[in-house]
């Protein structure tokens, strides 16, 4: 009677295991392998479009944006990568803390509003200037992004 317990087990094992191994060797090739997360800071002047540029990279709706108070946090997935965006407001009584959020950072992208009055150019200018020396960002890739492009007031390139 052990034998046929033993036999009946065996089979029972044999048919369960190799449909099993099958399955998973056609589908389920195991998870996927995981894809890098950087962390990136984001800043700029109020209005020159970081929350338009991350909604735009995440694919929502740029309908019902509003300026960021404060600061937020968007995941931005690529197919290999992810970047963890920590984008910080912009208005004038908010840009003294931006410092105490560039600890971790691994690349700041800095927008401008490339259609701005010469005032702020001016400032967002010294903004840049006071990030570009900061000791937890001086060693970091820069994305310098001269957004609105499509304004009849931008400046080119060149003129930023």
């Amino acid at each position: 009677k052990k034998r046929k317990v033993t036999s009946s087990f065996c089979f029972c094992f044999v048919c369960f295991a190799l449909p099993w191994q099958c399955f998973r060797a056609l589908c389920c090739k195991g998870p996927p392998p995981p894809r890098p997360e950087y962390d990136l800071v984001c800043i700029g002047l109020s209005g020159s479009g970081k929350t338009s540029l991350l909604s735009q990279l995440c694919s929502e709706s740029p309908e019902n944006i509003v300026s960021t108070t404060g600061f937020s946090i968007k995941a931005v997935p690529f197919q290999n990568a992810i970047l963890n965006v920590k984008e910080l407001g912009g208005a004038d009584n908010i840009r003294k803390y931006w410092s105490r959020y560039y600890q971790g950072s691994q690349g700041v992208i800095f927008v401008l509003d490339s259609a701005s009055s010469e005032d702020d150019l001016e400032t967002a200018r010294n903004e840049l200037h006071s990030a570009l020396q900061h000791p937890q960002l001086c060693t970091l890739p820069f994305l310098i992004l001269a957004n609105h492009q499509d304004k009849p007031a931008a400046r080119s390139v060149q003129e930023v």
